[in-house]
């Protein structure tokens, strides 16, 4: 597995978190498109938000990132600072 998280911080961040929010059904078809995907979550920051995108390999990982920004690109009004990506090998996951 792989995992990819996206920080958004700075100017305009929390507004776009607020935006993105809003339309979060958009938000899981856009996500729900990768294939491979196991898991997302989008957390609200003091600042902003931090998504945390899960998917069985790499290559989901780096497809959702390009989903991700198309999503914001072609929904969302507000500009912000682009993301702070993270990405890894995913080497302990469970849920309960």
């Amino acid at each position: 597995m792989h995992t990819v998280i996206r920080q958004y911080s700075g100017e305009g961040a929390s507004e776009l978190t607020d935006q993105i929010f809003s339309q979060a059904k958009g938000v899981e078809a856009a996500i729900r498109s990768v294939p491979g995907v196991i898991s997302y979550a989008l957390v609200r920051t003091s600042g902003g938000c931090i998504s945390i995108t899960i998917c069985e390999d790499e290559v989901g990982s780096n497809r959702s990132v390009k989903v991700a920004a198309e999503f914001i690109n072609n929904n969302c009004t507000v500009t912000a600072n682009p993301p702070v990506v993270s990405e890894g090998e995913t080497i302990i996951h469970f849920t309960t």
